[in-house]
């Protein structure tokens, strides 16, 4: 399966294919010219899968380095980007060469960002491991790095020139992390597919989604590129891709990274939101509770005990807002989302209990 992501100044296709990972070399020189090449990832996924794709890479003609970071959301962070761009100098990285980043979310933003910075911008590519990244984070072009702050408070908008998805590897990851990317595609389902989400509801468990892995990821994936083709920048449309995130964000940092894993962060977001919003009369009665049916199905958390006002500071330093407004994505029914701007005051609305 394949899909295109087709913008004004950049053209790149996803590759969606079991075992695709075994001919990541042939890939990769169908898009650059031999040369040197460092592979970032981390610790865990490096154990994993990174000799086999550096193998893979140097038959194809390139030069690589590996440069596995420690796993986990404390690793993106600008002081581990600082150590990317001396690994990258030290290699002999120039403007003609590039980075291929293989993991997860964490590595995937990280990774991008480095080489989006390095010497101006150098170019990547992307190979997703884990089902947050597959469906979700490696695909439009944001990258970024947390701060003690804000989570991916410093980044760029800076595209790969190709994703390759192989979802075999996702029977070597953990089940919390497995549940994690099947609350990103909840999300997807929610905001802008009504087949995806009646295809969530006839499954059984995590083991059953992984089954139907190939075509679910790529739902997810053609939900993205419509989304980012038309807004690549999230002024508009693309900011729906967030529902969830808003408090999801603020949970993850108020917690400590790690904590709360993104996934579940962004469930918990979506039923706060969602909670308060009909509460309010925004949206349609006991759309609350279908989200938590699906979410709770899937064993993610529902409910959380962080302290309120902590989890308001925290999420004033997100980045939809603007001046004393922010924006919040209210999904109104299964398969819309709505951008609703309100007065960054009235989040506290939303995250009562």
């Amino acid at each position: 399966m394949e899909l295109t992501v087709s913008l004004a100044q950049h053209t790149y296709t996803i590759l969606i294919q079991k075992g695709a990972l075994q001919t990541v070399g042939d890939w990769a020189a169908a898009l650059w010219q031999p040369q040197k090449i460092v592979l970032v990832t981390d610790e865990n996924v490096s154990s994993l899968y990174s000799e086999q794709v550096q193998n893979s890479l140097i038959a194809a003609g390139f030069h690589v380095t590996i440069a596995a970071v420690p796993a986990g959301e404390t690793s993106k962070s600008l002081e581990m980007a600082t150590w990317l761009y001396d690994t990258f100098a030290e290699a002999g990285l120039t403007r003609s060469d590039g980075v291929i980043i293989l993991g997860g979310g964490v590595v995937g933003d990280l990774g991008a960002f480095a080489a989006s910075t390095y010497m101006r911008g150098i170019h990547f590519l992307q190979i997703p491991t884990s089902l947050v990244a597959q469906v979700d984070s490696s695909i439009g072009g944001k990258t970024a790095v947390n701060t003690q702050t804000a989570k991916n408070l410093v980044g760029t908008f800076t595209q790969p020139d190709g994703v390759l998805i192989d979802p075999l590897v996702l029977n070597t990851l953990p089940l919390r992390r497995v549940r994690e990317g099947i609350a990103e595609i909840i999300k997807t389902a929610a905001i802008a597919d009504t087949t995806l989400w009646s295809q969530l509801a006839d499954l059984k468990d995590e083991a059953d989604l992984l089954r139907h892995s190939e075509a679910i990821i790529y739902a997810c994936c053609e939900v993205k590129r419509r989304v980012v083709e038309q807004d690549p920048f999230d002024h508009q449309e693309r900011l729906t891709l967030n529902f969830g995130h808003t408090i999801g964000h603020a949970l993850e940092n108020t917690a400590g990274y790690g904590e709360i894993a993104h996934g579940e962060g962004v469930a918990l977001g979506m039923i706060q939101i969602s909670r308060n919003a009909e509460k309010r009369g925004e949206i349609t009665a006991g759309l609350t509770q279908q989200l938590t049916e699906m979410i709770q199905k899937f064993h993610l958390p529902t409910e959380h005990h962080l302290n309120k006002e902590t989890l308001y500071q925290a999420l004033t330093h997100d980045k939809k807002a603007r001046g004393n407004q922010i924006k919040i994505i209210l999904v109104p029914e299964i398969g819309r989302a709505i951008i609703q701007p309100i007065p960054l005051e009235m989040m506290r609305d939303y995250i009562e209990e």
